[in-house]
């Protein structure tokens, strides 16, 4: 085929070609989504994703499956869905986790490099820490704790939900800023570490207020500080770690979106216009509030700095409590 005829064959074909990805965010999406929560059930992630998926399967008219796929500190869920299909039907719910695990573990630990193999899609909510002992350690205040703690080296222990989680992580900065040696006792989710510390198994952890608090209101667990800059509103009565004797001690838990490399940007661009008007809805405002978590809306390439900013920032902590 030559002159005007192969011309407008061209031009049709890269018309085509140019079209797609639009034509295919226009439709997106055609299934079921499934959203990869690399945490167990009942934390934070896993019930923000669940929220989450109701909503988008309401707005999109397909099913939004949350599958938990735990382990490895989040690894082993987050390397599954940097390696699935980057067509928009598999997402991540990821934290400050994933962040902290560029650091914390080598490349060959991950199998993965998070802002190389995943594209940012939106950031969901954050929420203040909560500092609790089980009702047996005899400290009442913060102060009391870290000065029990130095009394008996090594003797103490805190939960986590595993290495590299914000548990863990808020455990090992306040360690080092507190000065004091307490063993990490880590296990396979939140939900067992929770069930760990109330059990008395473990003397401390630090968890997310809106996971903590009803045990707090409970009397199953002693709060002694939250770990944002401000009181939370959920826990008014307990001092900020600031407040209670560790000045500039600050931690919090965020959640997000991501999505495999290379998925197209009109379908990033369609999921974030989605998340980002449902965080600012006013009932999930409102639920989120009464949490204790806040919502948090950027662009894709917003959440992308974000990230990157949030990746040095625990590459500082890591260097911090490795020195300690």
């Amino acid at each position: 085929m030559t002159g005007p005829k192969f011309a407008l064959a061209l031009a049709a074909g890269l018309l085509t070609l140019f079209s797609a990805p639009r034509c295919f965010a226009q439709d997106y999406p055609t299934h079921a989504v499934r959203i990869i929560v690399p945490f167990g059930a009942g934390g934070p992630a896993d019930v923000a994703a669940r929220l989450i998926g109701n909503v988008l399967q309401e707005s999109f008219g397909q099913p939004f499956v949350i599958e938990n796929r735990t382990g490895a500190g989040g690894v082993i869920g987050t390397l599954e869905a940097a390696k699935s299909q980057a067509d928009g039907y598999t997402l991540l719910m990821m934290s400050n986790t994933q962040t902290a695990n560029e650091s914390l573990l080598t490349p060959a630990q991950r199998k993965y490099d998070l802002m190389r193999d995943l594209a940012p899609i939106a950031p969901v909510n954050y929420s203040d820490l909560v500092i609790v002992v089980h009702p047996s350690v005899p400290a009442k205040s913060l102060s009391e704790f870290i000065a029990l703690a130095k009394s008996q080296p090594g003797k103490l222990n805190y939960a986590s939900s595993g290495q590299g989680t914000p548990y863990h992580m808020a455990g090992e900065l306040f360690k080092a800023m507190a000065d004091i040696d307490v063993v990490h006792v880590p296990y396979r989710n939140s939900g067992e570490a929770r069930s760990g510390v109330i059990g008395g198994q473990v003397q401390m952890m630090i968890d997310a207020v809106p996971a903590m608090a009803p045990n707090v209101t409970e009397n199953q667990v002693r709060a002694l500080a939250t770990t944002g800059k401000q009181r939370s509103a959920v826990l008014p009565n307990v001092p900020t770690a600031g407040e209670a004797g560790v000045p500039g001690y600050e931690a919090t838990i965020w959640l997000g979106l991501m999505a495999p490399a290379g998925t197209p940007k009109p379908v990033i661009d369609k999921l974030n216009a989605a998340v980002t008007a449902l965080v600012k809805r006013p009932d999930i405002v409102k639920l989120w509030t009464e949490q204790g978590a806040v919502p948090m809306a950027m662009t894709p390439n917003e959440f992308e700095t974000f990230l990157r900013s949030d990746i040095v920032k625990w590459a500082d902590v890591v260097k911090k409590f490795d020195k300690s």
